[in-house]
């Protein structure tokens, strides 16, 4: 199966943006812009205000990466505006082994952004990610990060981390640098900004052993984003994990991991965000 139904987003070919958490001026003027997140899915409480919790995001590519950066405001930042607390039923959602993080951590625990890409674009029923080049999942959390423990944000392992052999994979992305991020509080707080750079070989596999790049032409990939938004206990204490939001841009509720529940990223080898705005 090919291609899915929901949101459309274009990445064309733009310049290419340091990789610092800082927005600089026109650094991002040739990307696609993303907004939320109120009429994003929720799969905890609605998000019905934007000083509580609302995203500018934007996208594009320069032929070798794929780049995405989010200006997320945010009215309570966890660890930061809160002590790092942490569910009752789940004490090792920042557990690290050895300096890294443990498979049994919670990635996405703590304001975070995450994306999910099916460059193959295809699936066969109601699975999620692979956890590798053709399909996967990962988190950029504000206040961890696998290079940079507790404290630092960036980026970590998302899901299936309980794959031994996808939670590789994703380590090994971040080790080697083929994927980067950095997220930086705002100045002033309130919010937050994430830059974030996938590189095409080895994460965004289209076909097997096959990476996309632009003598290919435009090509369809499936994409989800997520926005997690942690708060106080008591601002998410009708579920088990604490979260006060967490909003999708496509998908329900409860399947929006799903690849057939993706949105759609449309890999444009020629033209400009401008000439399609």
């Amino acid at each position: 199966m090919f291609g899915a139904d929901g949101p459309v987003l274009d990445a064309f070919p733009g310049k290419t943006p340091k990789i610092d958490g800082v927005l600089s001026k026109g650094e991002w003027a040739d990307a696609t812009p993303i907004h939320g997140v109120l009429d994003w899915t929720h799969t905890f409480y609605p998000t019905t205000d934007r000083k509580d919790l609302n995203l500018n995001g934007w996208v594009k590519h320069d032929g070798k990466r794929l780049y995405f950066a989010f200006d997320v405001d945010d009215d309570v930042l966890y660890g930061i505006d809160t002590p790092r607390w942490v569910p009752e039923k789940f004490p090792k959602v920042h557990e690290y082994v050895d300096g890294k993080p443990s498979r049994a951590a919670f990635p996405w625990f703590g304001d975070e952004m995450e994306i999910l890409l099916n460059p193959s674009n295809r699936w066969t029923a109601d699975e999620s990610v692979a956890g590798n080049g053709r399909s996967w999942q990962m988190v950029v959390n504000l206040t961890k990060s696998r290079l940079g423990g507790v404290g630092k944000g960036g980026l970590l392992e998302g899901e299936p981390r309980s794959d031994a052999r996808a939670f590789a994979t994703y380590s090994g992305w971040i080790d080697t640098g083929a994927m980067k991020a950095a997220a930086l509080v705002k100045p002033g707080g309130h919010g937050y900004v994430i830059e974030w750079s996938i590189a095409m070989d080895p994460c965004v596999e289209v076909e097997p052993g096959k990476f996309w790049s632009p003598a290919m032409g435009d090509r369809k990939v499936g994409v989800n984003i997520a926005l997690g938004d942690l708060d106080k206990p008591e601002d998410g204490r009708e579920n088990v994990y604490g979260f006060h939001h967490e909003d999708w841009l496509a998908g329900g509720a409860k399947t929006r991991t799903q690849l057939n529940n993706f949105g759609t990223l449309v890999l444009r080898a020629k033209g400009s965000a401008a000439a399609k705005r």
